[in-house]
């Protein structure tokens, strides 16, 4: 998966003279508006948000007067965020999408499969304009306990950011591909779903036989050829709902809306945001600069600093992206230049990255605490012991890889370096132990935390290190929306089609094909292994963890495995997926950090995830790993 990018221009399009090029068309100018409408809304409510959640936390533990109807303005504000955000991406093209096959594609042919995913996207987007702005009109006339506003100001977000999509997607096909190739790509959509329409007596005989053609066969289909994993899980349920049962369509609506909505996800755009306040304030440099004083010297030095600082840092972003983001550019220019091999150096760093999924304040964490009810509290606390699990299986690779690494000219740091970049790194350092205690402490919650840590990395930024580019902030809010409205979007599409799932009574099919598995709890954890490395791959973890979560997690506890225990097995398992080539997005997303080509660290990486599997071998054989200090 990657970014859903804007489409190359196809073999159809006609030259246009250098005065036309250098001055916009009308439909550049309209996206350029449109892009506006959206930006500048959903960088002030990501401002607006931690404005409020860290109002309530002062006013709830410094003034003991505490705000009642701050959780419900966040609330409402929350969703119109998510829905800006995900028009954001819509324009700059970074919906999350798979993009393995797309790009092996001749220049021509994969210009045709990008106009088909913006085809595709605009047939749902179509579909769902009424039934939003029904289920809008319907929500009028409920009205919020605390603020007694009408609840269309929330509900309105759907409708109206669907209709600003739909403008989008219009202009994406009238400006960016040749005339030929957008007519085709539109007319096999349109097709697909004329078929479809035809064939509803034909699927209304076939029960639960329609699962396998909507949810295994429409969402493989779109997916693989490159449609946006959002509008793929939204077009397979709308296809089942309107097709084989007599559900309203506005149900659809809400259960987008009630997949987006939940308040403990208002940590994700928090801690995106948080991610990139600590690499701008060079928070992380100075924790990976301590660590490579203290382990610069010994063979294979740099690679132990770049375990311990992605262990690190994923305390405090949250983020696998903002995570490698951070610490690759500090120590990749000297791991280069004691000989590294390039890559080597993209293998460990995407290795890390799935090492490190269970690392609070994860977002699969707080997206597993917010689709199956496990305490977030609880998820921390266990995630940090099977982190560190990996961490020592990395490490013993890397022993053995460097073993007779020369150092020749590679000096010792003495102590008073050292110490000095302890004292220098302590404030960053201090950051993931500031945003856990408040959690465990009972200070804030999953959600509120975000803004401490938000609060506190400004101060250092500019107290300490002297460090805060105001230039900076606009970019980072609008990038937060962006990155949060893709996320959030596939979330509340994959809510509605685990909704539609659960009405179907496959969870109960599963269930009880699961709870028939020979072998018991031990094999049901090896076939959720297997399971879980493959939506890694395909799906991504939020995805994947929202879609089966809800189902799988009922079943692990029949089966007398502690809730947490499952989680951090599933987590690992969906970090090798995730990191693991040829289709892992993470391994990609490694080296576009790393700026290193793909190829090279395929060879190297094996041996990493093999250690990692190992790993997750161990956490899953022993469950006293995730939840031994569970209180």
């Amino acid at each position: 998966m990657a970014p859903d990018r804007k489409p190359d221009i196809g073999p159809g399009a006609s030259a246009q003279p250098a005065a036309a090029q250098a001055r916009p068309s009308w439909t550049q100018r309209a996206e350029t508006a449109i892009g506006l409408l959206a930006e500048i809304p959903a960088a002030i409510l990501v401002l607006a948000e931690i404005v409020i959640l860290f109002a309530g936390i002062v006013a709830r533990y410094v003034l003991h007067t505490p705000l009642v109807w701050s959780d419900e303005l966040a609330s409402i504000l929350f969703l119109w965020l998510a829905m800006l955000g995900a028009v954001v991406a819509f324009r700059r093209g970074e919906h999350m999408r798979m993009t393995a096959f797309v790009n092996r594609a001749s220049p021509a042919r994969r210009a045709f499969l990008d106009m088909l995913a913006v085809s595709a996207a605009l047939a749902f987007l179509l579909l769902i304009l009424a039934p939003g702005w029904e289920y809008a009109v319907e929500e009028q006339f409920v009205t919020t306990p605390a603020l007694e506003i009408p609840n269309i100001w929330r509900a309105a977000a759907l409708p109206v950011c669907t209709a600003l999509m739909i403008a989008l997607a219009l202009l994406r096909l009238l400006e960016r591909a040749g005339w030929l190739t957008t007519l085709k790509a539109v007319g096999l959509v349109a097709a697909g779903v004329a078929l479809l329409v035809v064939a509803q007596p034909l699927l209304a005989t076939l029960g639960n036989a329609n699962l396998l053609i909507f949810f295994v066969g429409i969402v493989a289909l779109c997916v693989f050829t490159g449609v946006p994993i959002a509008f793929s899980f939204g077009l397979a349920t709308y296809g089942y709902l309107s097709l084989t049962t007599s559900t309203p369509m506005m149900v659809v609506v809400g259960r987008l809306d009630e997949g987006m909505s939940h308040l403990i996800l208002l940590a994700v755009p928090l801690f995106i945001f948080l991610g990139l306040l600590i690499e701008m304030t060079s928070m992380a440099q100075r924790m990976v600069a301590f660590l490579a004083s203290l382990l610069g010297h010994v063979r294979g030095g740099l690679s132990y600093v770049l375990i311990g600082a992605m262990y690190l840092v994923s305390g405090i972003s949250g983020a696998k992206a903002a995570d490698m983001a951070a610490v690759a550019p500090v120590l990749f220019p000297e791991m280069r230049k004691r000989g590294a091999d390039e890559g080597d150096l993209v293998a460990l760093l995407s290795a890390t990255g799935a090492q490190t999924e269970t690392i609070p304040p994860s977002l699969v964490l707080i997206t597993i605490g917010s689709v199956t009810g496990v305490s977030i509290t609880a998820l921390f606390t266990g995630g940090l012991l099977p982190g560190l699990v990996l961490a020592l299986m990395l490490c013993t690779v890397v022993w053995w890889r460097y073993r007779g690494e020369r150092l020749d000219g590679v000096r010792r740091a003495p102590r008073g370096e050292i110490l000095r970049a302890l004292v220098i790194a302590l404030p960053a350092l201090a950051l993931p132990v500031v945003i856990r205690a408040a959690v465990v402490e009972g200070v804030a919650t999953a959600t509120e935390v975000s803004t401490i840590g938000i609060v506190y990395s400004t101060l250092i930024g500019l107290l300490v290190y002297r460090r805060f580019e105001w230039k900076r902030l606009w970019p980072m809010l609008v990038d937060t929306a962006c990155l949060s409205g893709s996320i959030l979007l596939i979330i509340g599409a994959a809510t509605a089609m685990a909704w539609a799932l659960t009405q179907s009574g496959f969870s109960t099919q599963l269930a009880q094909l699961m709870g028939s598995v020979p072998g018991g709890s031990a094999t049901f954890m090896a076939v959720s292994i297997v399971v879980f490395v493959v939506l890694g791959s395909v799906l991504e973890g939020i995805p994947a963890i929202v879609l089966f979560g809800p189902l799988l997690f009922p079943i692990a506890q029949q089966m007398g495995i502690h809730e947490v225990h499952y989680a951090m097995v599933v987590i690992l398992a969906m970090g090798i997926g995730l990191f693991a080539p040829p289709f892992g997005v993470g391994y990609y997303a490694a080296c576009a950090i790393g700026r290193v080509q793909p190829d090279k660290g395929i060879r190297p990486i094996m041996a990493y995830l093999a250690s990692i599997a190992v790993g997750l071998l161990v956490v899953a054989a022993i469950p006293w790993l995730s939840t031994g200090f569970l209180h």
